[in-house]
């Protein structure tokens, strides 16, 4: 048992950490940038607060992962026989791999943008109107990734509750009856 309270734990703390890193850049670093008066220092000052974040944001998503891959394990059993588990699990997994996909993706247009240097921008997603054509594509693709990112982390969170409900005793036993009798009138 403590095994699994571990393993919940890394579960439910590295996806806080990519969900809860995520929306604050979105919030407040990439619009925080405009702060900055010199329109041509506006993507360092971003760059700089995002490189630091990202070994955050990897032991994080590193953490969730491991911690998905020992909740599977421990609860394989349910996720076989217990009505709504395994669709639960799946739709996890593929949203997972969603927000892994759309992470990467604005890891690469940010050191797109981060090699850009000194460029005219309104902030860190937000483009001017001298931003280089490259530049301002990559800053409206990120505008759009940074509520990508906590929108499926954050339904992860919500489906990661509902498994939670799911674990109830009383819940397992219905959901593993309902299977059973699903699975005889289908024979």
């Amino acid at each position: 048992m403590k095994r699994n309270t571990a393993v919940r734990a890394m579960h439910d703390v590295g996806l806080a950490i990519w969900c809860g890193g995520s929306l604050m850049g979105a919030v407040g670093l990439n619009g925080a940038a405009s702060a900055v008066s010199d329109k041509y220092e506006r993507i360092r000052v971003a760059s700089v607060g995002w490189n630091r974040w990202t070994p955050v944001n990897l032991a994080g998503i590193a953490m969730h992962l491991v911690g998905s891959a020992g909740l599977l394990m421990a609860n394989k059993g349910r996720v076989a026989h217990q009505q709504g588990v395994g669709a639960n699990t799946a739709l996890k997994a593929t949203l997972t791999g969603a927000a892994l996909a759309a992470t990467a993706y604005s890891k690469v247009l940010g050191a797109k943008i981060d090699k850009a240097g000194e460029v005219p921008v309104e902030d860190g997603v937000k483009p001017d109107e001298d931003t280089p054509h490259d530049i301002a594509m990559a800053q409206r693709q990120l505008s759009v990734l940074q509520w990508v990112i906590p929108g499926i982390t954050g339904t992860l969170v919500v489906l990661t509750s509902l498994h939670g409900e799911q674990q109830r005793p009383a819940e397992v036993f219905w959901g593993v009856m309902k299977k059973a009798f699903l699975k005889r009138a289908s024979a």
